[in-house]
């Protein structure tokens, strides 16, 4: 059901998006927080390490090193499906800039601005960690790893990595990815 979900969001936002226009509504959020003052900029930086490719690479072989074999498993084939869904899926169907190119007065802080922003990877990787990560965790584990990924996304709007809508699409997607895949390899007794 989990799945299910993200996925309706990821196809409504595509739908939204779909002309690869930023509404005013949704650039109006963008530069609230992209005009946020300029110290945010090395906490922010901080924050979107969480949804780096290499960090949940490393994520990954801590789980394997300390016998946490499902989630280790789980964490490494997030990644190709992370890849698959968002160049083979969303980005050949939807193909929206980034907010260099599509929202005037922008402010870019040393980030990619390659011209596809839709969706955002670094919100997949996050929300599909943490999504994978919860079920191990106690309540407040599970808090701390969401609002590391919600802050990761905010991060990379404040950057001028992405609009709001390209952050949630990758959201929405990751979780779809850790709910499968939490199906696929299975979740553990507490005990495992």
């Amino acid at each position: 059901m989990v799945a299910a979900v993200g996925l309706a969001v990821v196809v409504l936002c595509m739908f939204v998006v779909r002309n690869g226009d930023v509404g005013s509504i949704e650039q109006a959020a963008f530069n609230v927080i992209n005009g946020l003052p300029d110290w945010l900029e090395a906490p922010m930086w901080v924050f979107q390490i969480f949804g780096s490719l290499v960090f949940i690479a490393v994520v990954a072989l801590a789980a394997v090193a300390i016998r946490r074999y499902r989630l280790g498993l789980a964490l490494i084939a997030a990644i190709p499906l992370k890849l698959a869904f968002e160049w083979w899926g969303v980005k050949a169907l939807v193909e929206r800039e980034r907010p260099a190119f599509t929202v005037p007065d922008a402010v870019i802080r040393d980030v990619n601005t390659s011209p596809l922003g839709f969706p955002s990877g670094h919100a997949i990787f996050a929300f599909a960690l943490a999504g994978l990560l919860a079920p191990y965790l106690g309540r407040r584990g599970t808090v701390i790893v969401y609002l590391l990924a919600v802050l990761n996304g905010f991060a990379r709007v404040y950057l001028g990595a992405h609009n709001p809508l390209d952050v949630i699409a990758g959201a929405a997607l990751g979780i779809a990815i850790a709910a499968g895949l939490n199906l696929a390899v299975g979740i553990p007794a507490v005990s495992e």
